[in-house]
């Protein structure tokens, strides 16, 4: 088994402490990645440090801001890609429910071997993929997925008024929108306020912080849903990027 020591010093200093199995799941998980990588196009990171910072802690930064321990609690990754933040959060909360959306099959084949070898539904809750584009989901005609989540979550480089688009009509009123940032995003939230209100959000909290023991920042933007998205939203497929709200 690859050196864990970094990465387990790394939870720990988020209040995260994992257990041997826990540990083994990522473990089985990155050797996993790596072997899927080099064939299909997962992530252009694959050295281990990189991935077990990068992608496995990064994608748990938002614990020490938002509480994944309630019982029974929904939650939808959209645009899951490889698997973040979706995957690390089953194995640190393993009571979450998760769907993991993604437009490409050959990934949710890669997603769906992780979930059967780390047994990820053998330790509580759930996790299931789906696949398709994030706007085919939540419309609010034939939308099977429209308002039943808890949380919605991405970790994407679109600005947060594509990403509401794309995440808050998945939400149920009184859930929560859990965006992953790669920096400090004071004036793109200025930018997108106008259109998470029209969505139906309310941003409950901006969190600037660092990746442990390192300089590399990260945002964490913690967004309620305090009322039903409007029907006209989302939009058609490739709208919300090309002209945001």
């Amino acid at each position: 088994m690859n050196d864990y020591s970094k990465m387990i010093s790394d939870f720990k200093s988020i209040g995260i402490e994992l257990s041997d199995h826990q540990i083994e799941q990522f473990d089985k998980y990155y050797n996993l990645l790596v072997k899927w990588n080099e064939v299909m196009n997962l992530t252009a990171i694959t050295e281990f440090n990189d991935v077990c910072q990068l992608h496995f802690v990064d994608s748990i930064m938002a614990a020490p801001y938002f509480d994944f321990t309630k019982e029974g609690l929904t939650l939808i990754d959209v645009g899951t890609g490889a698997g973040f933040p979706g995957i690390p959060l089953k194995i640190v909360f393993p009571s979450l429910k998760i769907t993991l959306l993604d437009s490409l099959n050959k990934r949710l084949n890669f997603l769906n071997e992780v979930i059967t070898e780390l047994g990820l539904n053998e330790d509580g809750g759930s996790i299931e993929t789906v696949h398709g584009r994030a706007e085919d989901f939540s419309k609010a005609k034939g939308g099977v997925l429209r308002e039943k989540f808890d949380i919605g979550t991405a970790r994407a480089v679109a600005n947060m008024s594509t990403l509401s688009e794309y995440i808050l009509p998945y939400v149920k009123v009184g859930g929560f929108f859990v965006a992953y940032k790669s920096n400090k995003i004071n004036e793109e939230i200025d930018l997108s306020k106008a259109a998470i209100k029209t969505l139906g959000g309310t941003i409950s909290s901006v969190n600037n912080t660092f990746l442990p023991d390192s300089d590399i920042e990260r945002s964490i933007v913690i967004i309620n849903k305090s009322k039903p998205t409007p029907k006209l939203y989302p939009r058609k497929a490739g709208l919300p990027s090309k002209q945001p709200l």
